[in-house]
């Protein structure tokens, strides 16, 4: 089937949609994105236009559809160990965690395919072993949620990794899985990862010591930065710490927070 044209008025009609669904802005020139992610989903429904499918999520008859459509909009790219000065602070955390024998709770908070929860949870898993900890990491794409609770990436992702950990943490794949590594299925047990859309009220997750926030605030306008941020910053414990891509700022979002470095931030 030929790939079917989007116009930039439905172009602009999907960049709402997302937006709606997901708090997310979609920046302009991205016709090719849209159209080469959901040509097939006109394909299974047997549908001529992007207007026709924007009409189908609309309808809301099919929630699945409308979960599909928000998956495949939402860009998920991330590795394993990504922005090393977090997992050192993370590390040094943990250390003091372990001497004052108190529990750490982690939250990757748009946890993508589970790279970082499972990078976070390497670190506590070496630093307190067998002692009270937990990783929560949440999405809103199911897709990329199903994928982190399987724990198997392709090798490449792991570059960052340290070689201990590897060896430690992850199975090597062999014959027709070659090229790929499989989380230790002691560490999947420790993690739990939870569909959470951060535009709307948060479910009850309890409080956090450290909100990963990292790479994510990109993606929304100002005024949807200062809801989400303010939302998480609710579940952060006083004296947790909130970490954002090295790229992002706090400037103009929230300023409740101490700056600790760039990209880190403490709760009073």
């Amino acid at each position: 089937m030929p790939l079917v044209a989007i116009s930039d008025r439905e172009f602009t009609q999907f960049q709402r949609f997302i937006y709606d669904a997901a708090g997310i802005t979609m920046s302009n020139g991205k016709q090719a994105l849209v159209s080469g992610r959901l040509a097939k989903r006109l394909a299974h429904h047997q549908l001529d236009s992007y207007s026709d499918y924007l009409r189908l999520l609309e309808s809301r008859s099919d929630p699945s559809e409308l979960q599909m459509a928000v998956d495949l909009l939402t860009t998920n790219e991330t590795y394993f160990f990504r922005e090393p000065k977090h997992f050192a602070l993370l590390r040094d955390l943990a250390t003091d965690a372990r001497e004052k024998r108190q529990t750490m709770r982690v939250w990757s908070a748009a946890s993508s395919s589970g790279e970082e929860v499972y990078s976070i949870a390497m670190v506590l898993a070496d630093v307190l072993g067998d002692a009270a900890w937990e990783v929560l990491g949440t999405d809103i794409s199911m897709r990329v949620l199903q994928r982190a609770r399987s724990g198997h990436y392709p090798m490449e992702r792991a570059s960052q990794m340290p070689q201990d950990y590897l060896k430690r943490f992850c199975l090597k794949g062999q014959g027709s899985e070659a090229g790929t590594m499989l989380i230790d299925r002691s560490l999947r047990q420790r993690v739990q990862f939870q569909q959470v859309n951060l535009n709307e009220p948060l479910p009850k997750i309890g409080c956090f010591d450290v909100i990963f926030l990292r790479n994510v605030m990109i993606y929304f306008n100002l005024a949807t930065k200062r809801q989400v941020v303010s939302r998480l910053l609710s579940q952060l414990r006083p004296g947790g710490y909130f970490l954002i891509g090295h790229s992002e700022t706090l400037n103009d979002i929230n300023d409740t927070m101490t700056v600790v470095a760039p990209s880190i931030y403490r709760k009073a």
